[in-house]
């Protein structure tokens, strides 16, 4: 009985590890017009107070807006919490503690909507890559979400 249930383990295996044909192109973003320009590498241009992204003010009111930081709370539990803490700990990515207190409100807005050129370009978001091992993926928010989320990490920090 055994015998039987080894023939096709066996089979299976053999096919699974055999030779490949030579897969088609590899793929180039180069050649791919729909690719952005998202990676690109030059540090000379990167202004580390704001980040690289479409946000160069973003007006914060003195007050907690409490109806964003409520929303903010619920876009995040669905797209950041799996990897972020609320406290100053890790998980897979740094805890938001503080994160209001070191970063401009513009330099978390485009981290948040564009994170790309910001990992290949700023060198405290590099670092802070080879503690955590996995890059920030795109989560592809919307502007609103975003300034919800700045909202949420505000009231995180303090902010009444």
């Amino acid at each position: 009985m055994k015998k039987l249930f080894l023939i096709p383990l066996a089979f299976s295996l053999l096919i699974a590890c055999g030779k490949k044909e030579k897969e088609t192109e590899e793929y180039n973003p180069a050649a791919d017009p729909s690719a952005t320009e998202t990676t690109a590498t030059d540090p000379s241009t990167y202004d580390p107070k704001r980040g690289e992204g479409k946000f160069t003010t973003v007006e914060l009111g003195a007050a907690l807006d409490e109806a964003m930081a409520t929303k903010g709370e619920e876009v995040a539990g669905v797209k950041c919490t799996s990897c972020h803490k609320m406290t100053d700990e890790r998980l897979v990515g740094p805890g938001w503690k503080g994160v209001t207190e070191r970063r401009k409100p513009e330099w978390i807005m485009n981290f948040i909507t564009n994170p790309d050129p910001m990992i290949d370009k700023d060198p405290e978001v590099q670092a802070q890559l080879e503690i955590c091992l996995v890059r920030m993926p795109n989560q592809a928010l919307t502007d609103d979400d975003a300034r919800h989320i700045l909202e949420y990490m505000r009231k995180n920090d303090g902010v009444k």
